[in-house]
């Protein structure tokens, strides 16, 4: 039904409309010099090589951001997942609020099948770096926003600061990130007391799971000089059940334009785990509010987004 006042569109001319900005699209990209079009289509392949496969709502590349969300959303899988695995809830949510939604899997290491965000947390981030390039020429925008659960919401921090990163993202939202490293709840601290069986563990098969630890080498280079740099802005989402990412105190940041956020300081009774909090609708809403703070409704106890 229509408004009082509103004229009805045929649907003639909304397809007519459709093709002509394909078209117009298209001509943009031809008319540009051979050299150039031969590198954007180089960078969209690679991206797309990354690409997780069978994900509803996600990388379809020939998305174009609206008015209303400009910028495409990148989602950075955790440790041992995939981006169709661990994004299966968010990526249609955000489809259907009117996003291009983008997800790679990376980090997978030779000789270790099914696994993926294993490699050396550095060489993720090149990927991660890869895959924003690829986004960003398809797309035609300057920015994206990045979505991370885990080692994805700490790894980006390395391409926003070493690779380029921070003139091409607007914004970082994290769940539950590693952003200073996990004890474990004690594990790791007790492998690292007895020298080399960390490496010894973890070394052969998951180089990234090391770079991880609280302490580690990478994280000191991460961290040193502070938690963020300048033009992103940064929400942390975390939960006080978190029994992977330890203490649960260490995944919030310190900086300018950084918001930390403790689940159940919005919902009390919400129960959202590790492993969970990238399905949990109170931390999903949050995500939204994120991502359009303009827009942003209260959160408080929910069972949707």
């Amino acid at each position: 039904m229509l408004a009082a006042g509103t004229a009805a569109v045929p649907a003639t001319a909304t397809v007519n409309a459709t093709a002509t900005a394909t078209v117009n699209a298209t001509a943009a990209v031809e008319s540009a010099p051979a050299s150039a079009r031969s590198d954007t289509r180089a960078t969209v392949a690679a991206a797309q090589a990354l690409q997780a496969d069978g994900l509803p709502g996600a990388n379809d590349w020939s998305c174009r951001p609206g008015a209303a969300h400009p910028r495409p959303i990148v989602l950075v899988h955790g440790t041992f997942a995939t981006g169709t695995l661990n994004w299966i809830e968010l990526a249609p949510l955000l489809a259907a609020e009117g996003y291009c939604v983008f997800a790679p899997t990376y980090g997978r290491e030779p000789g270790v099948p099914l696994l993926a965000a294993i490699a050396p947390v550095a060489d993720s981030a090149a990927q991660l770096r890869t895959f924003v390039d690829g986004v960003l020429a398809a797309t035609g925008t300057g920015r994206v926003d990045i979505v991370g659960h885990s080692l994805g919401g700490m790894m980006p921090r390395y391409y926003l600061k070493f690779l380029g990163g921070a003139d091409k993202v607007g914004r970082l939202v994290a769940l539950a990130p590693d952003s200073h490293g996990t004890t474990l709840d004690g594990v790791a601290s007790l492998l690292q007391s007895a020298p080399g069986t960390d490496h010894a563990l973890l070394g052969g098969w998951c180089p990234g799971c090391l770079d991880q630890l609280a302490g580690s080498p990478f994280l000191q280079r991460l961290n040193a000089d502070g938690d963020t740099v300048p033009g992103v802005e940064y929400t942390v989402l975390s939960s006080r059940y978190d029994l992977v990412v330890t203490p649960v105190q260490s995944q919030f940041l310190q900086g300018p334009n950084v918001r930390n956020v403790l689940l159940q300081d919005l919902c009390p009774l919400d129960l959202a785990l590790h492993t969970t909090i990238a399905f949990d609708p109170v931390a999903l809403h949050e995500v939204l509010n994120a991502l359009d703070p303009a827009h942003a409704t209260p959160t408080g106890c929910r069972l949707t987004p």
